[in-house]
């Protein structure tokens, strides 16, 4: 049976030895790209370990999740804004026809990894969305008017593209520039980035997808009841999102921002549905130039 000191390295105890005996002798450091380095005077034995500091680094650099990506002139720096893949885009889209009080859509959904993809994509759907419905509600309005005569209107597309996405950008960059201002420099290091924020703006449009398609039924109370339901869920989203930025500013401030916001998404609803969709009611109104006697209930032209 081994003893005790059968298990001892003796190979350490001589170099030991050895260096006690002769305090000058040379020693090598090692090190895996520089195997001849240089001696060590006081006879202290280095490692050189600069390698694996290194490695060590760029790992916790990916363990982190820290993306390196080059300039805004660069095709990397924008693909970095899409790298998202469909069931992410879908969780978020479940989010923002969903909110639930204390859930910070931002928080929850896009602050690990924001995107541009969905936003974008919602907003060129919306604005088709809003053009094609818009002529298909004009069409059944006036359906049954022999004065009628239908024609596309295609400048409907460029109207809904300009609204739509000057209301998807602008909106926020305002928003965010708010934000930033009124807020303290040790707020603006949790608070909401300017992509975070266009995110969560481009998510909360796609309500109005499924509602401007059902805009197309020629019926007026049903349409303004749509329109109360969908600013409910999305603007839902924008308060939940953007009251823990403002609650600690005075109460002045911080209701009158949420009432902004509220506000200008109720506005672009509105206006949408003004603009684009008609009802018999607003389509079959007399006109110009005529009037509608009511004792013998039709039109005669006016003498001029």
């Amino acid at each position: 049976m081994a003893s005790p000191d059968d298990l001892k390295f003796q190979e350490f105890e001589e170099a030991e030895d050895l260096l006690s005996s002769n305090p000058g002798a040379s020693t090598l450091s090692i090190s895996s790209s520089n195997p001849a380095a240089a001696a060590a005077p006081s006879g202290e034995v280095r490692l050189d370990l600069s390698d694996d500091e290194e490695n060590q680094q760029e790992s916790s650099e990916l363990l982190g999740g820290e993306k390196k990506t080059g300039g805004f002139w660069t095709f990397e720096y924008y693909q970095s804004f899409f790298n998202v893949d469909t069931v992410q885009v879908l969780d978020r889209i479940k989010g923002s026809v969903m909110p639930l009080p204390g859930r910070n859509f931002i928080k929850h959904h896009i602050r690990s990894n924001p995107d541009l993809y969905g936003p974008f994509w919602i907003c060129v759907t919306l604005v088709f969305s809003l053009a094609i419905s818009g002529n298909l509600s004009t069409f059944l309005s006036e359906m049954g008017n022999p004065e009628y005569h239908y024609r596309p209107q295609f400048h409907r597309v460029s109207i809904a593209a300009v609204t739509v996405f000057l209301y998807a950008w602008l909106v926020p960059l305002g928003v965010w520039g708010f934000l930033t201002w009124r807020q303290s420099v040790e707020r603006q290091i949790n608070g909401y980035t300017f992509l975070e924020t266009v995110c969560v703006y481009g998510y909360s449009l796609f309500i109005y997808i499924p509602t401007s398609v059902l805009w197309t039924i020629p019926f007026n109370w049903l349409q303004w009841l749509l329109i109360v339901v969908a600013m409910v869920i999305s603007g839902s989203v924008l308060v939940i999102t953007f009251w823990p930025a403002v609650r600690d500013d005075t109460k002045l401030t911080a209701f009158a921002t949420v009432a902004v916001i509220v506000a200008l998404h109720a506005l672009l609803a509105v206006g949408c549905k003004l603009y684009f969709f008609h009802t018999a009611e607003d389509t079959r109104s007399p006109h110009p130039g005529q009037h509608i006697t009511p004792a013998s209930n039709h039109t005669t032209a006016l003498k001029t």
